[in-house]
């Protein structure tokens, strides 16, 4: 039989777990949970616009954008899990995101391929602006574990932004 031991209940953020100082740890894992809140954001208007996907291209796109929906997605767990390994918290629920998301839902029931791939191809590229704000925050705390995630997802993003640029040309 294992004894039962009283702890005390874990309220997320506790001690920096590495040589993070606790005003670092606070500053990155706000700015991890903002671009999480982000990823997430993105990650449900691509699923969106894949489902919703119609016209000539539609077997193209539509694979386009699964497997950049699945990119985005891939994000969420190493961002999630960089805040608590630096001793901060993250993200609780669908409140949470939309209380930190500043990418733009897009709830309209018609759209063309292009405005689909256009709107999408602009959050990329504002998700691009947010992964740097948080790579400099990354580098005024010597928090170099982060900022080369960052630097990965940067990227990433660069390069479904291009993608969407080169289907949607100068539109």
């Amino acid at each position: 039989m294992i004894a039962k031991t009283k702890t005390a209940p874990n309220r997320g953020s506790t001690e920096p777990t590495g040589d993070l100082g606790r005003e670092a740890v606070e500053e990155i894992s706000n700015e991890l949970r903002r671009l999480l809140a982000e990823v997430f954001a993105l990650y449900l208007k691509t699923k969106n616009f894949h489902w919703h996907m119609t016209g000539l291209h539609f077997r193209d796109y539509h694979l386009l954008l699964d497997e950049q929906a699945e990119q985005i997605f891939a994000m969420t767990d190493d961002i999630a899990e960089r805040s608590r390994k630096i001793g901060g918290t993250t993200l609780r629920s669908i409140g949470d995101i939309s209380k930190h998301q500043r990418l733009k839902d897009n709830d309209r029931a018609t759209l063309t391929p292009e405005e689909m791939l256009c709107d999408l191809r602009g959050d990329n590229r504002e998700l691009t602006r947010f992964l740097r704000i948080t790579h400099e925050v990354c580098e005024t705390h010597n928090d170099v574990a982060t900022a080369s995630l960052i630097e990965n997802w940067i990227d990433e993003t660069e390069r479904r932004t291009w993608f969407l640029s080169q289907v949607v040309g100068g539109v």
